[in-house]
């Protein structure tokens, strides 16, 4: 009969005859991000109250920031500290669009498809970041993304400027034009690339995270300077 009585009985029954002794100091502070002392919430970490236009503005100085960054490379760490992923998306799209040669159902299509070049960029841009990773770099995955996407830049003002000078022509002149642009954004987008990335790297290890960056760039130069649009 003992053992129905004590098979019956709830498991935590006894939990609730538990105390905490008052010499058992109790320590800690439970406290919510963003909350003050006061009880109020700091305005200086919050945006949950803030107007939608401010968020945009504010989210574009920051993309502006870093193209500016891009264009004057420098050991800033603004860049790789509050990364995000809008500019290189901004910049991939609008390479891609560059690059769209002409109608979908044209068979002599001047340049990639749209989803190509996504996957170039991107693929490419994932490969080189875990290449970085696993050579022994302290820079984080997004980190790397954002760098690498943010670098494309140069090359996508030197498809615009192809653009407008395949517009005149794809005669010779109009070549060695798109060339030197071509060739000068190539290297503007690896050096400024590099200058970001190969302070994260090991001392012996740079040159293994160069080489792909070099290759990466140069696949999207060598598509930007054989562009052609349809005719």
């Amino acid at each position: 009969m003992a053992e129905v009585d004590e098979a019956s009985k709830p498991m935590f029954a006894g939990l609730s005859d538990v105390s905490i002794s008052a010499d058992i100091p109790v320590e800690g502070d439970i406290s919510v991000p963003g909350v003050g002392s006061s009880g109020k919430q700091d305005d200086d970490f919050s945006t949950l109250d803030e107007p939608v236009k401010d968020t945009i503005m504010r989210d574009l100085k920051a993309v502006g920031s870093k193209f500016i960054h891009v264009l004057y490379p420098k050991k800033n760490t603004a860049l790789l500290r509050d990364w995000d992923l809008w500019g290189p998306l901004l910049l991939c799209v609008t390479l891609a669009v560059m690059l769209q040669g002409g109608s979908a159902d044209s068979k002599d299509d001047g340049g990639p498809e749209f989803a190509e070049v996504f996957v170039i960029i991107w693929f490419g841009s994932i490969i080189i970041t875990l290449n970085s990773k696993l050579l022994g770099g302290t820079i984080s995955f997004f980190q790397s993304l954002c760098v690498l996407g943010y670098c494309i830049m140069p090359l996508t003002v030197a498809m615009i400027v192809c653009r407008i000078v395949l517009i005149g022509g794809s005669g010779t002149a109009s070549f060695v034009v798109r060339l030197v642009v071509v060739t000068a954004s190539f290297g503007w987008s690896t050096f400024a690339s590099t200058a970001f990335l190969v302070d994260s790297q090991p001392p012996n290890r740079k040159a293994l995270v160069v080489y792909p960056v070099f290759l990466f760039y140069f696949v999207i130069g060598w598509m930007i300077l054989t562009f052609s649009p349809s005719q």
